[in-house]
């Protein structure tokens, strides 16, 4: 009997194991591709169909001219600068908003977080939300990507769970010690929340490097865009010719199409580089609050 359920067991993980690597390999397929392209000939990449699994004369021409743009590495400080204020804020007023709900003595808290909540599901339109941009002064300005973004209830939720979990002996030892409410949130709660902080640095980060479209509707100064708008120009217009400036003729017929594969890879390397350092706090940081004991 026991033999019969090892084997149901190992023929099960076996076809588990088939169909998670199909659905890896198909995952990763696309990301190989368009690495592949970024680093062949432009007209031979061109006049290639089928699986790629290796460039074709290979060749970083099309990376060369992707640094050697100005707009490139103009996007690329724009996000850096709108991606590190943003997760400061983000953080901190998610955390508080967190440690706020998560405290059992607290007026009208269900009333609070029902209206709070509510905002998930009914939001006031876009139309509304560029109104209140233009009214606050927050037009071609970096800001109206950062400010109005603050905080997002569904990490805040998530927050508040793991923050519920910690022992409220520890705030209550804290607190006969004399500690106040922001000492205790950042020496005590915050510290025993990295694996669910990851979390949110992971998703907050992935939002904000990704985000094209607030910003390509509020900023009308080019040198203003982030990365992700510039990504987008290039993509849609087909027009690789900006792009090209500054490149010798004898790489030109090399750099060809692979210019937008080159910016692809260059503007999503740097969250595929983040990733393996958050991975150890993900899981654990994702699974808290689905089972409470």
């Amino acid at each position: 009997m026991k033999k019969k359920n090892s084997s149901a067991v190992s023929i099960f993980n076996l076809f588990n194991i088939c169909i998670l690597s199909i659905l890896a390999l198909l995952c990763i397929y696309p990301i190989w591709y368009v690495l592949m392209a970024s680093l062949s000939n432009g007209n031979l990449i061109m006049q290639h169909s089928g699986v790629l699994l290796f460039p074709i004369k290979p060749n970083i021409a099309a990376y060369i001219a992707v640094f050697k743009n100005k707009m490139i590495l103009s996007g690329y400080l724009n996000t850096i600068k709108i991606l590190v204020i943003s997760l400061i804020l983000q953080i901190t007023m998610t955390s508080i908003g967190a440690y706020f709900f998560s405290r059992d003595r607290v007026l009208f808290k269900k009333p609070l977080m029902f209206i709070i909540t509510l905002t998930m599901f009914i939001s006031g339109g876009m139309i509304p939300f560029y109104q209140n941009l233009r009214s606050l002064h927050l037009m071609n300005s970096h800001w109206g990507l950062i400010l109005p973004f603050m905080i997002s209830t569904y990490n805040m939720i998530i927050l508040k769970t793991s923050f519920e979990s910690i022992p409220k002996s520890l705030s209550e030892a804290a607190r006969i010690d004399g500690a106040g409410h922001i000492r205790i949130l950042f020496s005590i709660v915050l510290p025993l929340s990295k694996p669910v902080l990851a979390v949110m640095l992971l998703y907050y980060g992935v939002g904000v490097w990704n985000g094209w479209f607030w910003a390509s509707t509020i900023l009308t100064d080019r040198t203003m865009y982030p990365l992700q708008v510039i990504l987008r120009e290039i993509l849609l217009s087909n027009d690789t010719s900006v792009m090209t400036q500054g490149v010798s003729s004898g790489d030109l017929e090399a750099v060809g199409a692979t210019i937008r594969y080159a910016t692809v890879i260059v503007a999503t390397l740097p969250i595929l580089c983040a990733y393996p350092f958050l991975q150890k706090y993900f899981t654990k940081g994702i699974m808290i609050g689905a089972v409470k004991e």
